[in-house]
C-alpha cells in the first residue's frame, strides 16, 4: 500500500474534483437510507389506521428530515379514510428520493472517474517522459514489451484504483456507516445481532487481500514478459518466416500464454470466494433480522414493529452491494499497488547522463579533443576505448576505420554524450562535454546510426523530423544532397507518401537516405556518419559522397566504417584495433605504411573485383 503514496500528488492537484466527488457520495447514500425509513413510517401508520398494530412503548427515532415529513402527513392527513393518499405520497417521496440518489451519483461519477482519467493522463506523460530522459544503459537493459506492458497495463489498473476504487470505498463507508448509524438508533440490540457477521467478512477479506497481492505481482510480471514476446515475434517476423521458425515461436508464445493463463486463472478463483462468502454472510444477517425480530415481536409485545424489521431487511439488502464491492475494492487496491510498485521502479530511477549544475550552452565550433578516453560498457564489464588520443581541427574531415567491435560506434556515442566516459576526458570547442547543456549540444550535432530508425509517418516528416520548422524545399534539398529525391517523386505521394513501421515499405538503401537527408537538413557543425552507406550501390554512394563534398566544406564531419572510402579526401583516416588507435594518417600515407589499413584496402579492391 505504501507504493500508492506516489500518487499523493495527484490527489492534492485534483482535490477539488475528489471533495466534490466525495461529498456527491454522502448527499445520494444520505438520500438512500432515508427510504426504509418512510417505508416503515407508512407500514406503521397503514396498520395502526386499519386496528392492526400493537401499541409500541417508544416512538421511532427517525432522521430530522423523515421526521419532519411525518410530522406534516400526520397534520394533515390524520384521518383513516385518507390512509391511500398517505401511502400514494409516500411512494412518490421514495420515487423522489431515488431521483435525488441518483442525480448526486450522477454528479459523483462525474468527478470521480473524471479525475482518474485525469490523473491517468497525468500518469501516462510523467512516465513517458522518464522514459525520454533515461539513458542508453537503461534500455539495453530492459525489454520493449516490459516498458509498455508498464505504461498501459499498470497506469490502467493504477486508473482503477484511483477512479472506482476511490469512489466505491468511499460509497461504501457512507452507506455502511449512516445505515449501521439509523438501524443502532432503530434498535441497538437488533443491530448487534444483525451486524455479527460483518467481522467474520473482515477477516475473510484481510485473509484474501494478501494472497491477491502477491499473485496480481506475478501476473504483471507474465504479462509483461508476454507483451515483449509478441512485441520482438511482430517486429522480427520476417526473420522468423524466412527461417521457418513460426512453430517455434508459436511453442514459445504458448509457453508463456499458459503460464498467465494459469495465474490468472488461479487469481479468479481466489476472488470468486469474496461474492459467495458475502452472499452467504448477507443473507444470514437477513435471516438474523427476520428470526430476531420476529421473537421480539411475539415474545415482547410493544418491544418492535412489524416496520422495523421491514426497515432492517431493506437496510440489509441495501448494504449488500457495498459489503460484496469491499472485496472487489480491495482487490483492486491490492492491484493497483503492485502495478505502481512496477510504475514506481522506473519513476524513481535517476538517469546516468543528465546536465551538471554548472551546464551551460556552448556553440560549438567543430573542434574535437580526446584526451586519454576510456570507456566501459557497465553491463558486460567490455572495454570498448581504452588509451584513445585524438585532435580533430574545426572544419576537418575524419574517418574511422576498423574491424566490427573495435569501438568505432562507441566513439560517436561518446561525442552525442548518449554514454559518459569512464576515465580520461572529452571537449568540445575546448570545454568538456560533461558542462554542456545535453539538449543544446545534441541540437547542433547530426548523426546517421547505421541503422537508422524511421517513423510509420510521411517521407517529409522523417525528413524533418530534428527539424520540424524546415520547409518543403529545405526537404527537398536535403534529399537532393542524400540522392533521394528523384526516387520519392516517382512515389504515388510523393513526399507524402506514409511508409509502414521502422520503414518495412522502403528498401535498405533509401532507409540509409532517409537518415542522411534527416541529418543534413539540419545544418549543423558537426556531423556524424555511422556506416551510414553499407546499403547503397556504388554508384549511388558516389553521388552522395559528391554532393557531401560541397556541402561539408565549413564542417566537421567524422565518417565511421568498416569500408575504405578512396574517393572522399579525408584530411585524416584513424584505425581501430581493440578500442585503441593503431594507424592514423592520409589515405596515401596509410597505403605506404602496408599495416592494417593497406590490408582492408586490399581486400575490399579484390572484393570488388570479383563482383565486377
Amino acid at each position: 500500500m505504501k507504493q500508492l503514496k506516489a500518487l499523493h500528488k495527484y490527489f492534492w492537484k485534483y482535490r477539488v474534483r475528489l471533495g466534490a466527488g466525495a461529498f456527491f457520495i454522502i448527499i445520494s447514500n444520505y438520500f438512500a437510507v432515508l427510504a426504509p425509513q418512510i417505508t416503515g413510517f407508512v407500514i406503521n401508520f397503514v396498520q395502526q389506521k386499519i386496528g392492526n398494530q400493537l401499541p409500541q412503548n417508544n416512538r421511532p427515532n427517525y432522521d430530522w428530515l423523515v421526521q419532519k415529513f411525518i410530522n406534516k402527513i400526520e397534520l394533515n392527513f390524520s384521518d383513516s379514510e385518507k390512509v391511500f393518499t398517505v401511502v400514494i405520497l409516500c411512494g412518490v417521496t421514495i420515487l423522489l428520493l431515488a431521483l435525488f440518489r441518483g442525480f448526486f451519483m450522477f454528479l459523483m461519477r462525474q468527478t470521480i472517474i473524471v479525475m482518474s482519467r485525469h490523473i491517468e493522463y497525468d500518469q501516462k506523460n510523467e512516465i513517458f517522459q522518464q522514459y525520454q530522459l533515461l539513458d542508453n544503459t537503461f534500455y539495453k537493459s530492459h525489454f520493449t514489451g516490459d516498458l509498455m506492458s508498464r505504461i498501459t497495463e499498470d497506469v490502467g489498473r493504477v486508473r482503477m484504483f484511483t477512479g472506482p476504487a476511490i469512489m466505491y470505498f468511499i460509497n461504501l463507508l457512507a452507506l455502511i456507516s449512516l445505515s449501521v448509524f439509523f438501524m443502532i438508533k432503530r434498535d441497538a440490540v437488533l443491530a448487534t445481532y444483525v451486524l455479527a457477521p460483518l467481522p467474520i467478512l473482515a477477516i475473510i477479506i484481510y485473509y484474501v487481500n494478501n494472497i491477491i497481492n502477491l499473485r496480481s505481482e506475478r501476473i504483471q510480471i507474465l504479462l509483461a514478459d508476454l507483451t515483449t514476446n509478441a512485441q520482438e515475434s511482430y517486429s522480427g517476423i520476417r526473420v522468423i518466416k524466412s527461417f521457418v521458425q513460426e512453430k517455434a515461436m508459436l511453442n514459445f508464445f504458448d509457453k508463456n500464454s499458459e503460464a498467465y493463463k494459469k495465474n490468472s486463472i488461479d487469481l479468479a478463483r481466489v476472488e470468486a470466494l469474496y461474492f459467495p462468502s458475502i452472499a452467504m454472510l448477507i443473507g444470514i444477517s437477513t435471516i438474523l433480522t427476520i428470526m430476531v425480530g420476529g421473537l421480539y415481536y411475539i415474545q415482547v409485545p410493544g418491544r418492535i414493529g412489524l416496520e422495523a424489521l421491514v426497515e432492517f431487511v431493506i437496510y440489509i439488502n441495501m448494504l449488500s452491494f457495498p459489503v460484496s464491492a469491499i472485496g472487489w475494492t480491495a482487490s483492486m487496491i491490492q492491484r493497483a499497488a503492485a502495478s505502481q510498485k512496477r510504475v514506481n521502479e522506473f519513476l524513481q530511477l535517476k538517469p546516468g547522463i543528465k546536465n551538471s549544475a554548472s551546464a551551460s550552452k556552448i556553440k560549438l565550433d567543430g573542434s574535437i579533443r580526446f584526451r586519454n578516453t576510456e570507456f566501459i560498457y557497465e553491463q558486460t564489464g567490455i572495454q570498448a576505448i581504452k588509451n584513445f588520443n585524438l585532435t580533430i581541427k574545426q572544419g576537418e574531415k575524419v574517418a574511422i576505420i576498423g574491424r566490427t567491435g573495435s569501438g568505432k560506434t562507441t566513439i560517436a556515442q561518446l561525442l552525442l554524450r548518449m554514454y559518459d566516459t569512464t576515465n580520461g576526458s572529452l571537449e568540445l570547442s575546448g570545454v568538456d562535454i560533461k558542462k554542456m547543456d545535453l539538449k543544446f549540444l545534441r541540437e547542433q550535432i547530426s548523426y546517421v546510426p547505421q541503422d537508422g530508425f524511421l517513423f510509420s509517418d510521411t517521407l517529409a516528416n522523417n525528413i524533418r523530423f530534428g527539424f520540424p520548422s524546415a520547409s518543403n524545399s529545405q526537404i527537398e534539398a536535403a534529399s537532393k544532397l542524400a540522392s533521394l529525391h528523384t526516387e520519392i517523386l516517382h512515389f504515388q505521394n510523393g513526399y507524402e507518401t506514409v511508409i509502414g513501421e521502422r520503414g518495412i515499405t522502403l528498401s535498405g538503401g533509401q532507409k540509409q537516405r532517409v537518415s542522411i537527408a534527416r541529418a543534413l537538413i539540419k545544418s549543423p557543425q558537426l556531423v556524424i556518419f555511422d556506416d551510414c552507406l553499407s546499403a547503397v550501390d556504388t554508384a549511388t554512394e558516389r553521388k552522395i559522397i559528391d554532393n557531401l563534398y560541397s556541402y561539408l566544406i565549413d564542417k566537421t564531419a567524422i565518417f565511421i566504417t568498416h569500408r575504405v572510402f578512396s574517393l572522399f579526401r579525408f584530411d585524416k583516416i584513424i584505425v581501430l584495433e581493440e578500442g585503441t588507435i593503431v594507424e592514423e594518417g592520409t589515405h596515401d600515407e596509410l597505403i605506404l605504411q602496408n599495416g592494417v589499413y593497406s590490408e582492408l584496402y586490399k581486400q575490399q579492391q579484390e572484393i570488388e573485383h570479383k563482383i565486377k
